[in-house]
């Protein structure tokens, strides 16, 4: 038996596994979950385990455990350095989901559940690869490293230290990453690209605690107003970041990127309609894609304040509350742009209440994989092999910090290799992956090591 036939007799056997996987709650973010974080990386231990002889360890970081395995035993093949991430979103809001998020569903070839398609699902796949190598060849085509870390939906934010202290560990040819989805599930593709991000927190606070609206109201600050004010001064009318400093270093993009992206095939009504979005909006002068590839961005991820229950009271709000995060493009620097968003709040401040930013630091630089890449071009023979069809290059919107710390402390580059698509709801209520795109994943990765593995021969 080979193992693609390893691989298409166990599909069920796969499938439960991603569903047992689902089960455990491992939200990064929330604290309440610490113990379900612990749960989903010995969960991930003893999977690569019973894969094979792979040796594995727990390695402890400053937050949640990066979970490590080697397996070395293929002395003049190349090595990958394989990564992918055990942490989810929190499901909010709870009452969107048709099903329970950490219940998964089977539904019209589609598991539904928190973290299916990212990055449980994805990720599960070079595990069962392994597997797959071991039951029937006893070995691996090459040398592989697995890294799976419990932060990434928090900005992987103590996995630099720890490449950083176990260079020599971590040394590999490639990464091959499990996360980073297709740009569509109609057409292979390649992310060549991502773009950084970094968020804070904010909150204004007027008088000591809520007024009475009758008694107070027009004399004292409303929290909540001022908010408003704040929030609507980031942007200008036609969708510009209205923040000084913010496009200092942002580069133009070239005639050349341009061109690629519009012989891309795009259809934006089709676009729109999946989004149930009325019409298109953002910075003037660019297309949809160029505004969500090329272009930095700076988005509200939530705002609130004052009374939310049912009914009314009819309160002037002291506080209020703001979530900012912003997607980078190459040059910018995360801490710099951090820096000019809160001398924006601290210099449009609305009268009457003052500014406290706070939260944890959250930030990553964009990335770039260069265009010959051996490991590029292997992903794209394999997937024109899988689908019968030629892949395309594409770019991603959002971020993947771990992309420019392999490159900054290994020195080496990331192929994404993520079988979820853009539509599947990850970071929403009701994520879903297509129970066909496993199966393909796991065909891609079989086929992916095994011509890899022939790389120094070519």
């Amino acid at each position: 038996m080979t193992p693609l036939e390893y691989l298409a007799a166990n599909r069920d056997r796969s499938l439960q596994e991603l569903i047992e996987f689902a089960r455990i709650p491992s939200v990064s973010t929330d604290p309440q979950h610490l113990d379900d974080m612990t749960r989903a990386a010995e969960w991930v231990a003893a999977k690569l385990r019973r894969a094979g002889p792979i040796d594995v360890r727990s390695m402890p970081t400053g937050g949640h455990p990066v979970v490590y395995g080697e397996w070395l035993g293929a002395p003049k093949a190349p090595t990958l350095l394989i990564y992918g991430h055990y942490d989810v979103q929190p499901p909010d809001p709870l009452e969107q989901w048709r099903s329970a998020p950490f219940t998964p569903e089977l539904r019209d070839g589609r598991v539904y559940g928190r973290g299916v398609s990212d990055n449980k699902g994805p990720m599960l796949i070079p595990l069962e690869v392994a597997r797959a190598f071991f039951a029937t060849r006893g070995a691996l085509p090459l040398n592989v490293k697995f890294i799976f870390e419990g932060e990434e939906e928090i900005g992987s934010r103590n996995l630099g230290p720890l490449i950083a202290a176990n260079k020599r560990l971590l040394r590999a040819d490639s990464v091959l990453s499990a996360d980073g989805a297709m740009w569509r599930r109609d057409e292979p593709s390649i992310t060549i690209g991502s773009r950084g991000v970094v968020a804070l927190e904010f909150r204004l606070t007027g008088a000591s605690r809520n007024l009475h609206s009758g008694r107070y109201g027009g004399s004292i600050a409303n929290a909540l107003h001022a908010m408003a004010e704040l929030v609507a001064s980031l942007h200008s009318r036609d969708g510009r970041v209205a923040v000084e400093g913010f496009y200092d270093d942002v580069a133009a993009p070239s005639d050349d990127e341009r061109r690629a992206i519009r012989d891309l095939s795009f259809d934006e009504a089709r676009f729109l309609a999946e989004l149930g979005a009325p019409a298109a909006f953002g910075e003037v002068g660019y297309s949809t894609l160029e505004r969500q590839w090329l272009r930095p961005t700076l988005e509200v991820n939530g705002m609130w304040g004052g009374y939310e229950g049912a009914g009314s009271q009819t309160v002037t709000p002291n506080e209020a509350r703001a979530k900012l995060s912003c997607r980078l493009v190459p040059d910018q620097d995360p801490d710099r742009i951090r820096a000019f968003v809160v001398r924006h709040l601290e210099t449009h401040l609305p009268a009457g209440v003052s500014l406290a930013v706070y939260g944890e630091r959250h930030a990553a630089l964009p990335y770039r994989i260069p265009p010959d890449h051996p490991g590029l071009a292997t992903a794209e023979r394999v997937l024109e092999q899988v689908y019968r069809k030629k892949a395309v290059r594409v770019r991603m919107g959002s971020t993947l910090p771990v992309c420019e710390l392999f490159k900054r402390h290994l020195g080496i580059d990331t192929v994404f290799f993520s079988f979820s698509t853009a539509d599947e709801d990850f970071h929403s209520p009701n994520e879903f992956f297509r129970l066909s795109r496993l199966h393909e994943g796991l065909a891609a990765w079989a086929l992916y090591w095994d011509t890899y593995s022939h790389r120094s021969e070519e």
